[in-house]
């Protein structure tokens, strides 16, 4: 199937708020998302103008068939932070997505996930590569970093895909600048913004107390010249001592708004968000981020 405009559709599954469709479509593609959550449903389909189908996908999720098929399934069962079950955890979308493919054969698959896939679940990759391998395609997988592409963020991503030849993963260029938390925020990592929420004396004891107890190495507090550490949904909308914060020049220590979150994602300005303050913070956390999604999406367009 293929849109009117002759633009290769990409149909994507856990499609969240859109940040890899917003990528794919500056590469040029048309987008379709399936999703469960509604907020992120409405937030796909007022910022990329395409239908975001709200479903809870399986392995008999009906849906057209695509040029690119693309998933990103829920991390928590092989994230570090996660349940670590892999396969045997309900939330495991790899055997709908993997389904999808044998059916629909498209021209390329991609699959996003987190690291811990490489390392510690290993075992589950490997057989995800082999199966896809046996449906006839070829099969190459990299982990990106998101701060090699534009993004003011450390963030590392297991992309998997699956190909019938002439796919090369995007490289950094050699005069590559990397974009800090000052590029993307620029003056308001000195302000506090009348709604900002503060590291009150009650939480600073608490968060000192996480910091040891997880001995960590860094703090917590982002350092304006480098890019951000990485945004999750947990160090984003809980009030814990894991939080992003800022701090600022007279050493009050502020949590992140929405919009600057967004930006460290390279959302653009114009990008909003459905749903509650926590349900946002949620989406940001989730998403790819989009300027990441357009280099790999820029590199499925040339193997096409």
């Amino acid at each position: 199937m293929r849109a009117k405009d002759h633009s290769p559709l990409v149909v994507e599954l856990f499609a969240g708020c859109g940040g890899l469709a917003l990528g794919f479509k500056a590469a040029g593609f048309k987008t379709v998302g399936y999703e469960s959550n509604p907020d992120a449903c409405e937030t796909y389909r007022q910022n990329l103008q395409s239908e975001c189908h709200q479903v809870v996908i399986t392995p008999d999720t009906d849906v057209p068939r695509p040029d690119v098929l693309v998933a990103g399934p829920p991390c928590q069962p092989f994230s570090v932070t996660g349940s670590k079950r892999a396969g045997a955890d309900s939330r495991d979308g790899f055997p709908s997505f993997l389904a999808a493919v044998a059916r629909l054969e498209p021209h390329v698959a991609v699959l996003e996930n987190v690291p811990a896939l490489v390392t510690e679940h290993r075992a589950y990759l490997d057989g995800v590569v082999g199966q896809l391998t046996a449906l006839g395609y070829t099969v190459d997988w990299a982990v990106l970093n998101a701060a090699d592409f534009g993004v003011p963020q450390n963030r590392r991503r297991l992309f998997v895909v699956a190909h019938a030849g002439g796919f090369a993963f995007p490289v950094p260029g050699p005069r590559r600048k990397v974009y800090s938390v000052r590029d993307a925020l620029g003056s308001m990592v000195r302000r506090l913004p009348v709604a900002a929420r503060v590291v009150t004396p009650k939480l600073a004891v608490s968060i000192a107390k996480y910091e040891e107890l997880c001995r960590c190495k860094y703090p917590r507090d982002l350092k304006p010249d480098h890019p951000a550490r990485t945004l999750t949904c947990r160090n984003l909308s809980g009030s814990t001592g894991d939080s992003v914060r800022l701090r600022l020049p007279d050493g009050v220590r502020r949590r992140l708004t929405l919009r600057e979150a967004a930006r460290l994602q390279s959302f653009p300005d114009w990008f909003r968000f459905a749903g509650s303050a926590t349900s946002q913070y949620y989406q940001i956390g989730n998403a790819v981020p989009p300027l990441l999604a357009r280099a790999v999406a820029a590199a499925v367009r040339s193997s096409l």
